[in-house]
């Protein structure tokens, strides 16, 4: 009597609906970067912004979002995300599109060397292939300069976000370095790194001016620059994404080479005896060569460049 009154009362029980989850509610960091990725595609991004491609760029978003650095999203890439995660990561993915600026923008952080920088629209997001060659070219195993450990002065022109400086003085832990940048907004930018980011006033002076014009008669055991080098016609066919950056930055004039040829120019006026020149151009190796035939420029490539920054020392400038 007891079992069938239980029996009885549960046939009469209306069955449960199974509960659908929500879109996106148990979607690991992977789910999030596979979706980004074909949003990306479809809306026709453009990636050269501290990402080289549009998985780099999808995992560099999940990753700020949830405040990762890039190479921690791998640790965490099968862990579910929260509902106020999953809102933030979609709304970051969603303003991509949205706006087409540039990541770095979104977050105000790109990556140099695996060190962080803060940026906005006041600089051209950092993608210098000169952080690299400072590492790989400046070592007791191989070294443009005679005695890496030895250099005391360190030049940074058109320094933007100050990233360059920054990474200058670790690679030169004896050096100081002078960054400068024509651009008052630029500055306040690299200040914010230099200062706030690295604790690195003492190490590094900011100035404004054009190239070496505030610098009177100093002279530096190394140079380095990022000038504007994209000519006129590449500077009418840039992406959106890049016209979110500072004209500026990118403006080399008709040909490209309207600041490297100052530089080269007025670098050896500026370098220790010992010193020398590490300057990137982009894709300017001919236009360059045409124009400066007798000088025996060094062409270095790194892990995504070929021909795209050269070296000159002191003495054949």
């Amino acid at each position: 009597m007891v079992k069938s009154a239980k029996a009885a009362a549960k046939r009469s029980r209306p069955a449960r609906k199974p509960v659908k989850p929500k879109p996106f509610e148990r979607w690991t960091l992977f789910d999030f970067v596979r979706y980004a990725v074909s949003r990306f595609v479809e809306a026709e991004l453009v990636f050269a912004h501290g990402t080289t491609d549009v998985v780099a760029e999808a995992a560099f978003l999940v990753s700020e979002a949830l405040h990762l650095h890039p190479d921690e999203f791998e640790m965490f890439a099968a862990v579910r995300t929260t509902a106020p995660e999953t809102e933030k990561i979609l709304g970051l993915i969603e303003s991509r599109i949205a706006t087409q600026k540039p990541a770095a923008y979104l977050v105000n952080k790109a990556y140099m060397r695996g060190l962080p920088f803060y940026v906005d629209e006041r600089v051209i997001v950092p993608r210098s292939f000169i952080g690299e060659l400072l590492d790989s070219h400046f070592s007791e195993e191989v070294s443009l300069i005679d005695d890496p450990a030895a250099v005391k002065s360190v030049l940074d022109l058109c320094t933007g976000s100050g990233c360059l400086a920054v990474l200058a003085s670790r690679r030169f832990p004896h050096a100081h370095i002078d960054a400068v940048d024509i651009s008052a907004h630029a500055l306040e930018v690299a200040a914010r790194n230099v200062i706030d980011g690295y604790a690195l006033e003492h190490r590094i002076s900011l100035h404004r001016g054009d190239l070496f014009e505030p610098l009177g008669g100093r002279r530096y055991d190394l140079i380095i620059s990022n000038p504007p080098y994209v000519d006129a016609e590449g500077m009418a066919g840039l992406p959106q994404e890049c016209r979110f950056e500072p004209k500026l930055a990118f403006d080399g004039g008709a040909d490209g080479l309207a600041v490297v040829r100052r530089i080269l120019n007025q670098a050896g006026s500026h370098l220790t005896p010992q010193g020398g020149l590490l300057c990137e151009i982009g894709r300017g190796r001919e236009r360059l060569e045409d124009a400066f035939p007798r000088l025996p420029l060094l062409w270095l490539d790194t892990e995504e460049s070929e021909g795209e920054v050269f070296w000159i020392g002191a003495k054949d400038l």
